[in-house]
Order: structure tokens, then sequence, then C-alpha cells
């Protein structure tokens, strides 16, 4: 397969070389570096790529060039190559222009010249990982053959896709040549999805846990003893893993689907610090990942805490792969889990048309098709946002009044200004229906208790989350619904200080038993944002030193 192609493009022979040396010094070994000497001569060269199906990951263009400045040519090159990266280099009176053209065409960096080229590195790293993660590549990888009415194939395109790895799906209702090839490797056999490995292996309907450690993912620790282990791998867990590690704590942290929990599958954040285009949940589970493990913290992926016991001073945790972790710390960053929405027919068509959560991996299949939304919170928002790209019509189905009660006032703007988004209010979901796969919802008006059976090709539920902690639910103090007690709720509580063992009154973040900690949305209080998450992870760190001298 040709290497992707990095294309620069300035006026000026000289400057021209120059960053064509540079890129060449840095990328040749993964990229095939393209120039050109004017935004003309740059189109006609993306134009021949376009027509050979090369890939083209990212545009390094001057903004002052005659004829054609660089924002011009970027809108469009952009047109051929919309998933491509695109830079600007600017003088210092190009300044606006560049700012302007983040909200015009979508510009991902401007660099001001001259630049330093370890500058130039940096910001191109990160863009060339991000489309790496998220482009279609002539393929030559793993390849998922199944149905879209198979909830087994949904679960293994849902783990390969929150995991970032990526994959091509094969429909076998689309392709004869496909069915006859999963048949001949099934033998006649009905399982799905049966998938194809580049090394020739294939596995047929394979568990999490065989499915991880085919893929490269760590599902065995390495060591039995930690000074912290994290258990959950969502924005509170991902942001202990490397503030511990940071920090010079033996770090392990057990996740049991894929790092990035429900805030990975949020298709846009747009209020997180930093970045002010936004970025999918996915980009950010991406960064925190490699930024833990770069740091020294061990991830294990598709394993899953089943016990906690604590012995004196120190905690342990069993797996379910069998292993025996201890700690002199632990954190409890399990999060929430979507509610289940409990109307007839809801549980037979679960992953054949009816999903909880965004299902970012099946959204392009219901493309031109009528889809429904329940809930009215920032997920459903975001969901639904998501959802527009491909369906011809997003209907949201809210129980309240309004969205703007639980969701955030950027999203209930962006919603009411997309043409193919509608909302209904106090609205909710009575029954679904369909054979193969989801047909119809019969939904009711709470105002005029009227109900209407509607056809629909998939539902996404948004409607609530509960608390997972029953896995430590006979070992630390919990609230009426579930959430973990920490700090001053937990001698507020009703007998608080009977539950409390020592003499000092606990950390912020602890729990009703010392070195036990817990932090994000399981944690009673918390502040349901993944900023918010992550900063009680990093906070939790601090904590932890803290207990540690005591003990």
């Amino acid at each position: 397969m040709a290497k992707p192609v990095i294309l620069t493009v300035d006026d000026e022979p000289q400057v021209l070389n120059a960053v064509e040396r540079d890129l060449r010094q840095h990328y040749r070994g993964e990229y095939r570096i393209i120039k050109a000497g004017s935004g003309a001569e740059a189109l006609e060269a993306v134009q021949g790529l376009k027509r050979r199906n090369d890939s083209l990951a990212l545009f390094l263009a001057d903004q002052r060039m005659p004829g054609m400045t660089g924002t011009q040519f970027l809108a469009e090159a952009m047109l051929l190559y919309p998933e491509a990266r695109k830079v600007l280099l600017t003088a210092y009176t190009d300044t606006e222009a560049a700012i302007d053209s983040i909200n015009t065409i979508g510009l991902d960096h401007y660099l001001m010249k001259p630049y330093a080229p370890q500058d130039l590195y940096q910001v191109l790293d990160d863009l060339l990982e991000v489309w790496g993660a998220s482009v279609e590549l002539p393929f030559d990888g793993i390849r998922v053959a199944g149905t879209l009415w198979s909830p087994s194939s949904h679960s293994v395109k849902d783990f390969l896709a929150r995991n970032r790895i990526p994959y091509q799906w094969l429909d076998i209702e689309a392709s004869s040549e496909i069915r006859e090839l999963v048949e001949a490797t099934e033998h006649g056999g009905h399982r799905l999805p049966v998938i194809f490995f580049p090394d020739g292996e294939v596995l047929v309907e394979p568990d999490h846990r065989t499915l991880a450690e085919k893929v490269g993912l760590q599902t065995e620790a390495k060591e039995a003893f930690y000074d912290l282990i994290i258990i959950g791998g969502g924005p509170a867990g991902l942001g202990a893993a490397v503030y511990g590690a940071s920090e010079g704590l033996s770090t392990a942290m057990i996740e049991r689907h894929s790092t990035g929990g429900q805030a990975g599958t949020s298709s846009r954040i747009e209020n997180y610090l930093g970045f002010p285009k936004g970025l999918t949940g996915a980009d950010l589970a991406s960064r925190a990942d490699a930024q833990a493990r770069r740091l020294g913290a061990e991830i294990l992926t598709a394993v899953e805490a089943s016990e906690v016991q604590v012995d004196g001073n120190y905690q342990i945790v069993t797996c379910s792969n069998g292993d025996k972790l201890s700690c002199r710390a632990l954190l409890i960053a399990t999060g929430v889990t979507v509610k289940e929405l409990d109307v007839p027919g809801v549980a037979d068509l679960a992953g054949r048309g009816i999903y909880y959560g965004a299902s970012l991996t099946e959204a392009a299949y219901y493309k031109d098709r009528h889809v429904y939304v329940v809930g009215g919170a920032n997920s459903a928002g975001q969901g639904a946002m998501f959802f527009s790209r491909f369906a011809s019509t997003v209907t949201i189905l809210v129980r309240g009044s309004s969205m703007g009660i639980t969701m955030s006032q950027y999203l209930v703007d962006q919603i009411e200004a997309t043409e193919n988004i509608e909302v209904r209010t106090r609205t909710t979901v009575e029954e679904v229906s369909g054979e193969e796969g989801l047909e119809t919802i019969t939904i009711k008006n709470a105002d005029t208790g009227g109900t209407e059976t509607v056809p629909a090709a998939a539902l996404f539920i948004f409607i609530g989350a509960q608390p997972r902690t029953d896995l430590v639910g006979e070992i630390v103090e919990r609230n009426s619904a579930g959430f973990i007690l920490t700090g001053p709720d937990l001698l507020k509580s009703n007998g608080g200080r009977k539950m409390w063992p020592l003499k000092r009154d606990p950390f912020l973040l602890e729990t009703s038993v010392p070195g036990i900690f817990a932090a994000g949305d399981v944690r009673q209080g918390a502040v349901r944002r993944v900023a918010s998450a992550v900063g009680e992870g990093a906070i939790a760190i601090s904590f932890v030193h803290q207990y540690l001298k005591t003990v």
C-alpha cells in the first residue's frame, strides 16, 4: 500500500525547499512528501492523487501566495480530501486571517514564520495521529464479517471502535462473495461475526478478552503489587493514571471494555478546555490512554474487577482472568452505566436497531433513514447532532417540557439550527416492535394521552445512568441510589462518624475505608462533566500521597 501524502505549498522556492527538507527528515519513513509552488499547482496535484485513490493526510500551506491564498487553496482542496488535516504558515500580519479560517474552513492549526522544526513536528505529530486514527485508508487490516441485525456483530464492532482498533465491516447480506467466504469458514455454521486478520487467523464470535489479546491490548498485569490500582478507565480513571504514573506511583488501571468510558462514545465534546474546535470522546480517550502508558501506567483492557478485599492497610483486587492484584491505595472510578428502557420489545431488539448510547459505529448504516433519540441531556444532544450527518431525520423524544433543563445551551442552539432534527417534548416510548430488526415504535404524548405508532430505522437511548458500584457495595458506604459517599458527605450521613474508623477526618475523595478513594460520576455529589471527572482523578492522586504518608 502506498504511503499517505503530506502536501506542502509555498510560492517562495527557498522556503518551499526548506519546508520540504524538514518534512522529509522527520516523516519520510511513513509518508510521501509532495511539494507545489502555487495554489493552482497544488490543486492539480491533489486532483491527481484523488484520481489514483491515494491517501492524503495533511496540507501545509503558506497563507500569502499570489493568485490563490493558502486559505483559498485549503477551501478548494478539502472538497476532495475533507478528512485531511489543515495547517497554515503565516506571517505576523496574517494572524487574523488564520484565526478566521478556523471557523470558515475548519483550520486545524497555524504556525508563524519563521518556525522552529521541533515546533512544527510537535504540531504535525498530533494532527497526523488523530488523522491516522479516524480516516479510512485503502484497507489491508482486520475485517469483520457479519450482519447489521446481529447483536454479537455490533458488540465486536463497538469493542474495536472504542479501543481505536481499525477494521473493515463486511456485510454478508450485501455481498454474496462475503457470505460464501463466511459460510466456508464456518463450514455451514451460522455464528457471527467472523473476523479475518492480516496474518490469516480467523476468530468466530470471540469474547472481548480473546479479541483484545489478538489485537495486542494488555490483558494481564506485569506485577502482583502496585502502589495504586484504578478500577475504571473513564475520564476520572485516566486522569488518575496520568498523574499517578507521572508522580512516581506504580500504577495499574483495570478497564472491563475500553478506555474513555461513557465520555469515549461522545461524538463531539465542545466545552473541554483547550480544544476550540471541540474533540470527540474517542480522540480524548486515545490521547489520555497514550499519555498514561507513556508515563508508565499499565492499562488492562477487557479485564473486569470481580472482587475487592481489604487486608489491613492493603487492598486485594481479584480480576475476571483469575489474577489477584494487591495495592497500597485503590481508586474506584467505575463511572455509570446507561439505564435500560423498560418497555415491551426493547430487550429483544437490543443491538438490532436499538442501541444504548451513541453507538457511533452504527450511525452510517442508517444513512437517509429516520432515527429516534430518547433523552434530553448532553449525551442525547451530542448523539443527535452526530446522527444528523447521516439520517434523513432525527427525532429527539424528551420526557420533560424542554431540553434546556438538562442540556447545555450550546447544544440546544445547535439542535435548533439543524434542519433535519426535530424535538418532541413531553413524549415517551411505550413499545417497540420488529422481526429481524426494529421496525416501529409507539410513542405517547403526556399532555394529550394520545399514542401513535411510527416507522423507525433505529432508536438510540440516553435516559440517565446508574452507578456501577456493586463491586464495592459491601465494603464502602453508598447512598440510597448506589453512589459512593466520600469525604465530608461521608461524615454528614446518618451515623457517619461511626462509619469512619480513624481519628483524622477522611480526605476529600476518600471512602469509608481508609485508602480506598472514589472519583468521577460514581461518587455522590460529582459534577457530571468530563473536565470535572478528569480533575477529580488528578486530585485523587494528591490525597493518595497524603494517605500513604499516614501508613
